[in-house]
Order: C-alpha cells, then structure tokens, then sequence
C-alpha cells in the first residue's frame, strides 16, 4: 500500500513569505509550486525548484486564478476557455524552471477557487486536461477525491491526460464529499494526531468522517497538507509517521 503526500509551495511574493516550506519538505514526497497568478514570482518559483531538486521530492505546478490580492480563493467569472489559457502560461513558466533545474514537471494541480470549480464543472475539467495534452500528455492532473472520480477521470482521460485525486486530512468535510468553506469555524484541522489518523483512515479505509458525522467514501492518490497552516510542519511529519508505521509506503503520486 503506497500514498503520495503533497504541500502547495513556493506561496511567498516578492518580500514576504508564507509557510515553511524548507522543513515541511522533510515530510511530503511532491510539492506543487505557486506560478504568480494567485501567489509566487520567478525568484520564489526558481528558488522552490531547487529546494525540489535538492530534497530529492517530485514537482507539480500550482496554478489559480489571476487573483493576488485574493490569494487565489475567490471565484471570477472566466470562461473555460479563458481558464484554459491561465493554465498554459503558468505550466509554461514553471516548466521553464524545472528545465532550467534539470527537474521533471510531474502534475498540475488547480489552487483554490479553480480547483473547487474543477470539482464540479466538467466543461472545467475537459478544457484544463485539453490545455494539459496540448503542453505534455505525460503530466497527471490533481482533482477532488469524491463521488465523481470515475467520471472526472474518463473525460480527462478523453483528452489524453490522467489524474489523480486528492484527500486533505487537514480539512473538514461536508457529507456531499466537499471541503468544508474556510469562512467557517472548524474548516481547518490544527491536531496533528487527528490529522495523522484521518490521513491513515483515508488510505486503508477509503473514507472520511464529514463534519456531521456522515462517512464519506473517496478514494485518493494523494494526500495534501497545507502549507499555510501554522501547524503544517508539524502535520506533515505527524502524517508520515502514522502512515509509515502502519506499513503505508510514502512515494510521489502516479497515474492510477
């Protein structure tokens, strides 16, 4: 039994930073990096490619909306062909960086506000794995492990790419399988334990407690941890033990 475990990165502009990104890579066996639109700029994404490169971890783009002020998390009115084109230049860029570094691209995973609307939106989904196939068909593509992956993944896999789905065991869900809004109380985990075992029932059980108690059956290829969370260093490596110490083998995420 194997799991990946993934932290978005490289979310610092310019003189500021966020998260803590050179000890939570210790944990994680793929990052995915910021590309400017929602947070990120060349000389964060150059310097995050290297930290990849030097703690032997996998890479993945990390591309939002164009929406710095709101770090990403607010929906904007963009068409999927719009959206489209938002994602071919951000890949584009870090890919730029990773040849530069002599690192592979891996996967792409939407941030925010695009990858809640991806979790829902098929017309989304086909024009981000159309824009996918027409950089690299080799790039896997990260969506919401739900009720919907067999279908999310056929009409990815029309356009010629794969994905892969994703569980946070640092957030709370709601019983239709989504993530609970952060606007609300409780929507982030702070319990590095109660992460550590949500994470390991995510991966042998398949499942997920929802905030009302409902179980909620998703099947994942990914966990992720936050990177913005102050507790994440602290997550990450709670996860990793619990995972590793019930025999779960901790490698970067691959095409199901």
């Amino acid at each position: 039994m194997h799991i990946d475990l993934n932290c978005d990165m490289g979310e610092g502009f310019g003189a500021y930073a966020l998260g803590r990104d050179e000890e939570i890579v210790a944990s994680v066996s793929s990052i995915n990096i910021a590309c400017g639109f929602h947070a990120g700029d060349p000389h964060v994404m150059a310097r995050t490619v290297r930290l990849a490169r030097e703690r032997g971890v996998a890479v993945g783009a990390h591309p939002g909306l164009p929406d710095l002020i709101g770090f990403g998390r607010r929906d904007m009115d963009c068409s999927p062909e719009e959206i489209a084109d938002f994602l071919t230049y951000q890949v584009g860029a870090l890919q730029a960086f990773c040849r530069a570094e002599g690192v592979a691209l891996r996967h792409v995973k939407p941030h925010g506000a695009l990858y809640n609307r991806a979790a829902r939106d098929e017309r989304l989904v086909r024009a981000l794995a159309g824009a996918l196939a027409r950089i690299d068909r080799n790039l896997l593509l990260v969506g919401l492990a739900g009720r919907d992956n067999r279908r999310m993944a056929d009409i990815a896999a029309a356009e010629g790419i794969a994905m892969v789905f994703e569980a946070f065991p640092d957030r709370a869900y709601t019983p239709e399988g989504t993530l609970v809004s952060r606007r609300l109380s409780g929507a982030v985990i702070h319990d590095p334990q109660a992460a550590a075992a949500r994470a390991l029932r995510m991966v042998v059980e398949q499942t997920v407690a929802a905030v009302d108690g409902t179980v909620v059956p998703l099947a994942a290829g990914t966990l992720c941890v936050h990177g913005d969370n102050p507790e994440g260093v602290a997550l990450a490596a709670a996860i990793r033990q619990n995972l590793e110490a019930a025999g779960v083998a901790v490698r970067p995420m691959q095409a199901a």
